[in-house]
């Protein structure tokens, strides 16, 4: 799974109203990978911790730049598929991950020997079913 918001130890520029000032190399990584997202704007910009006026202004001066309206901004199929998941403690101090779809199946994750079948599973699930 990907994750959006990097642990990393840095200091964050401010501005004088005391703003965090996003580098435009990380401003751009986020852009890039909301492309790839498939995810709404609002919903992306929640997931990373910024504000979604921030986030609206950064997408729409990119559209301008490259020349694109809104209209024609066409999103292509997603090529990442987010998964929202949860990890909740199970008895005695263990730890589980569950990964729940929208149409209410659920995979559960609770042992280090799961990972490998559930990664095929999730291959498996990711290939179009062959027609009839």
């Amino acid at each position: 799974m990907t994750n959006l918001t990097p642990s990393e130890d840095r200091v964050l520029k401010t501005d004088a109203k005391g703003r965090v000032q996003t580098p435009p190399t990380r401003r751009e990584s986020l852009l890039d990978e909301f492309e790839r997202s498939g995810l709404s704007g609002k919903k992306f910009a929640a997931l990373t911790g910024v504000k979604y006026q921030t986030f609206a202004n950064w997408a729409q001066k990119r559209r301008q730049e490259r020349g694109l309206t809104a209209s024609t901004t066409a999103k292509p199929g997603p090529a990442v598929h987010w998964l929202e998941t949860v990890v909740a403690q199970a008895g005695q101090g263990a730890s589980a991950v569950m990964v729940q779809w929208r149409s209410g199946a659920r995979l559960e994750i609770s042992h280090r020997q799961q990972i490998e079948l559930a990664a095929a599973l999730l291959q498996a699930l990711e290939k179009p079913a062959p027609s009839c």
